[in-house]
Parts: C-alpha cells; structure tokens; sequence
C-alpha cells in the first residue's frame, strides 16, 4: 500500500496553516467584540466607540478576506451598531 502523495502532503500542511491563521481572525474579532460589550454595559461611551470602530475594522478585514462570510460580517456590525445607538441615546 502506498503512502500519501508529496501534492497531497503538500496540500494537507497548506490547509493547516490556513486553518490556524482564520481560526486566530475569528478569535481577533470574537475578543474585540467581547470588549466592545463589555465596555458598552460599563456605559463608557468614547472607549466603546473606539473598541466598536477597532471591532467593525477586524469584521470587514476577515469578510475581505473570505475568513467569515459578508452578511454574517454585517450582521454582526448591524447589532453592534444598534447597540452603541441605545447607548448614546441613553446619555
């Protein structure tokens, strides 16, 4: 029985390293928004809206970059967005 092809051992490292540089985007982006909230409940409104901007910069780099898909990239934004509104509404 023979052994894997060099093309496909090749092919197997390739998707590897592609699959632990998205999977640190996702965590990027998942650990900004986590900010984001948790400074939006303290009602702190400039830092939220720095980490906001910070956090809407990463969604659009990872949708540009096929990591996460353009709709769940916006629709991400899209309530995070809503969120900082009711915050500043409140103020």
């Amino acid at each position: 029985m023979a052994g894997k092809s060099t093309s496909a051992e090749k092919r197997h490292r390739q998707s590897e390293e592609r699959r632990l540089r998205n999977k640190a985007v996702k965590s990027t982006v998942r650990t900004s928004a986590k900010k984001f909230v948790a400074l939006s409940r303290q009602k702190d409104l400039a830092a939220s809206e720095a980490a906001l901007k910070d956090m809407i910069k990463k969604l659009d780099t990872a949708a540009r970059k096929g990591i996460l898909k353009k709709n769940a990239a916006a629709r991400k934004k899209s309530r995070m967005q809503r969120l900082f509104n009711s915050l500043k509404a409140a103020q």
